[in-house]
């Protein structure tokens, strides 16, 4: 199994507890999620129709400020599974480190993957995939630079699943290009993972393609019903990528108190040089708090934002400023 947070299972065969006893820090999930409204019996019972579908796409559109095709799918994930379909089997290079999904998936599809460091070293791939703003560093790519590189390869997937806190930094408003793919997650931002929900923003061909593919009810009736009102709910948004910006803020100082340096992150989590992740990981995790660490990088920390002031006691108690 490819390294990933969430993986709560872990954490409490080695430390104890039940799933609601620990504070899960080791994801980049809003903790404060959005409200869950109440969803018709028919969301349940009917399978989700074309306009039901339709509406949803609707309201992504207006979040994410685009009029491109867009499909909605079960999280980004499920796009990125479909990903080696679009086209014939050639090479994919990833601007890397980055979410790992990338490389596994196009890897056992047959595809020749590369890991590169930088932009340029994405030209002349069929597939360059480049996540904006990156997990885990954060790092932030100027839309100019990508549309610059849009014409140097085949097909430029860009992944904004953490990108709904900084709109100014997407892509979505371009995309309709040919060769240009956007990904957005909703789970991320929204706090609502579990509802397994994303788009797929791109050209006509590309948008068909995923759809077909994903076949005809890739999500379910409450996921349109709830995500069609979050998206819409822009006075949430905003709230809630302010009050983020303020919890980046108090999470670096307590961070900066343990002799932690900040590395980069975005406004749902934050990635530190601690000198030693695993014994971090380990003293935040006997007070049943979990955090994210990375093999390759043995002094990474990821940390996700705390919700609730009972969260942010908990955090203190152990890293106390």
């Amino acid at each position: 199994m490819r390294e990933h947070g969430g993986n709560l299972d872990v954490a409490r065969q080695r430390f104890g507890g039940a799933a609601d006893d620990w504070i899960d820090l080791s994801t980049g999930i809003n903790r404060v999620p959005y409200p869950l409204v109440d969803v018709e019996p028919r969301q349940w019972s009917a399978l989700p129709s074309r306009s039901d579908l339709e509406s949803l796409h609707d309201a992504a559109r207006q979040a994410y400020v685009t009029k491109a095709p867009i499909v909605a799918m079960g999280g980004a994930q499920a796009a990125i599974q479909l990903l080696p379909h679009l086209a014939l089997k050639g090479r994919a290079r990833i601007l890397a480190p980055t979410y790992n999904e990338y490389a596994a998936v196009l890897s056992a599809a047959g595809w020749d993957v590369a890991e590169v460091s930088d932009l340029a070293a994405l030209a002349g791939a069929d597939i360059a995939v480049v996540v904006n703003p990156n997990n885990p560093d954060g790092r932030r790519h100027d839309r100019r630079e990508l549309l610059a590189l849009l014409p140097r390869v085949g097909r430029l997937v860009i992944d904004e699943s953490f990108a709904d806190a900084v709109p100014d930094l997407s892509l979505a408003p371009e995309a309709g290009r040919a060769g240009l793919l956007i990904l957005r997650s909703f789970g991320k931002f929204y706090g609502l993972a579990g509802l397994r929900l994303g788009f797929a923003i791109g050209s006509e061909a590309d948008v068909a393609a995923l759809a077909a593919r994903a076949g005809p009810w890739p999500v379910s009736g409450a996921a349109i019903a709830i995500g069609r009102r979050a998206l819409l709910d822009h006075d949430w948004a905003k709230a809630t990528a302010a009050r983020l910006a303020d919890d980046c803020v108090r999470l670096d100082a307590i961070a900066r108190s343990q002799g932690w340096t900040l590395l980069g992150g975005t406004l749902l989590f934050r990635l530190y040089q601690t000198g030693d992740a695993l014994a971090a990981q380990e003293k935040l995790a006997r007070a049943q708090i979990w955090s994210r660490v990375f093999q390759q990088k043995p002094g990474w920390l990821r940390l996700g934002l705390p919700g609730s002031e009972p969260e942010w006691s908990r955090l203190s108690a152990v890293l106390p400023v």
